[in-house]
């Protein structure tokens, strides 16, 4: 067969992945602190964005014509910056560092700052939240450990292997590392490093830099001299006081029934995490993108929070200034390349907006019982079913559901709680909910009373067979330790202890 060249004309269909669209597919799954990040940072970037302040009444003591002034003044910003760029390519490296004009601030002076006048970096002076923000600051563990190093009387070598080890401790307050390892890392011996975790062992809050949970326990109760040999035995058996199997702690401490519950009493009121009050995460209220209304009639009415959509607009009478300005080719491209930028934030913002609004109001259609009865009526969802209903894809869906809250009667819910699995119903029935089904076996068991009250797997598995639905007792066994319920055995000796 002879080779040849021949030419064809094909047509097809092809998704094209643009920049733009890039963009558009991750604004959809930004949440609303991201999204204004982001805004922020292209208002910076892009001199033709600006906010929409139009709601914003005008301050009366300023005159119109210094409102209108502005926009020269970013004109003339701009034709500045133009010139310099095109001076800077015909200037020497010499004449850019020392700047010809007298009427130079002092910034862009460079030897003409006088830096010994300079304050150290971290000042108030700029920023007027900077001291509120330094003096609410939480203090942190490893902070008030090295407080505490400062004045613990060590040598130089012993409190740089000291504050080594405070470096390992973890937000809980427990040693992160070998001792062995890191005192071959240091190059010394065992025991200089044991001394040294002794001294820190001592530091507050009490039972900090233990190694295990037994360590950190025993070091609370030498603090308050209650370390005999019965609690040293119950501090080696935790797993059976995790069992409750009180029989077998009994006699392992050598202990009756009274002491021994004493002394689980007073394990109790220990701390076994002393670190965990340091440096905690400021809890971050969730602001909604969507809220939920009732009406009337029973319908409910979905709108955007307003207050999360950030407004921008395209300000083309500057773009018209500037474009009349341009001289080179780069600078009409780059006008060019950020209006068709702006122009397409604009439209992608637009387009985010009306997509959350339909997808949460299909879901608010989706699971009105739940809104108007509770948990107990919230049906089962997946992203198809939503996706199919509004005539978008699956992770479209997915994205627009991705760090979204809706403020309901109910409360203030992530948008992905709405989607749960379903199980099948007896009989053939509507299929629930697994959200309503662990609602329901919470409930049966906080309903419990006595030892004869308990229910164990298999009995809530019958309950909920005669309720029509059909689960698995190994499904109850999975969603009971999900909420972190202990079995039927563990409640049942809990009922006869508090009694």
């Amino acid at each position: 067969m002879a080779l040849s060249a021949r030419l064809e004309l094909r047509q097809g269909q092809g998704l094209v992945i643009t920049p733009q669209l890039q963009q558009a597919i991750k604004l959809l799954q930004l949440s609303n602190i991201e999204l204004d990040a982001f805004v922020e940072d292209e208002l910076e970037r892009n001199p033709l964005l600006q906010r929409d302040e139009r709601d914003a009444e005008p301050d009366p003591e300023t005159p119109q014509a210094e409102i209108s002034d502005n926009a020269t003044d970013r004109i003339a910003d701009v034709e500045a910056s133009a010139d310099m760029d095109v001076s800077h390519d015909e200037s020497s490296p010499g004449e850019r560092a020392t700047g010809d004009t007298p009427d130079a601030p002092a910034a862009e002076a460079g030897g003409a700052i006088d830096w010994s006048k300079a304050g150290r970096g971290g000042g108030f002076d700029g920023d007027p939240d900077a001291l509120e923000s330094a003096l609410t600051r939480h203090k942190t563990l490893a902070d008030h450990l090295h407080d505490q190093l400062v004045v613990a009387g060590l040598t130089p070598a012993e409190c740089a292997a000291a504050s080594l080890l405070i470096d390992a401790v973890d937000e809980g307050g427990y040693l992160r590392c070998d001792l062995a390892e890191t005192a071959e890392r240091l190059g010394c011996d065992d025991a200089f490093l044991a001394r040294v975790l002794t001294v820190l062992q001592g530091f507050e809050p009490v039972g900090v830099c233990a190694r295990d949970v037994r360590e950190c326990l025993m070091l609370q109760l030498k603090e308050r001299d209650r370390c005999d040999p019965a609690m040293e035995a119950l501090l080696d058996n935790l797993p059976l006081l995790a069992r409750r199997d009180m029989a077998a702690l009994k006699r392992v401490c050598g202990v009756d029934d009274e002491d021994l519950k004493d002394m689980v009493a007073e394990l109790r009121g220990l701390t076994p995490r002393p670190g965990a009050a340091f440096g905690a995460e400021p809890s971050h209220v969730v602001v909604p993108d969507v809220y939920v209304r009732e009406g009337l009639g029973g319908l409910w009415h979905v709108e955007l929070n307003s207050d999360t959509l950030p407004r921008l607009l395209v300000d083309q009478r500057y773009h018209a200034r500037v474009s009349a300005v341009a001289r080179s080719d780069q600078e009409k491209t780059f006008v060019s390349d950020c209006m068709a930028q702006a122009n397409w934030l604009v439209k992608s913002l637009d387009q985010r907006a009306r997509t959350i609004l339909k997808v949460s109001s299909e879901i608010v259609r989706q699971q009105d019982a739940f809104l108007a009865f509770g948990v107990e009526h919230l049906r089962p969802l997946n992203l198809k079913t939503v996706a199919d209903a509004i005539g978008m894809h699956e992770s479209t869906v997915s994205r627009v559901t991705s760090n979204k809250y809706i403020a309901t009667p109910r409360g203030v819910l992530e948008m992905k709680f709405f989607f749960t699995s379903a199980i099948q119903a007896t009989e053939g029935g509507e299929a629930h909910s697994a959200e309503s089904v662990r609602h329901k076996i919470r409930h049966l068991i906080d309903a419990e009373r006595g030892e004869t009250d308990v229910q164990s797997d298999d009995a809530i598995v019958d309950i909920l067979k005669e309720a029509g639905v059909d689960i698995a007792r190994r499904t109850v066994a999975k969603y009971r330790e999900a909420m972190r319920i202990p079995s039927s055995v563990e409640r049942r000796r809990m009922l006869k202890e508090a009694v």
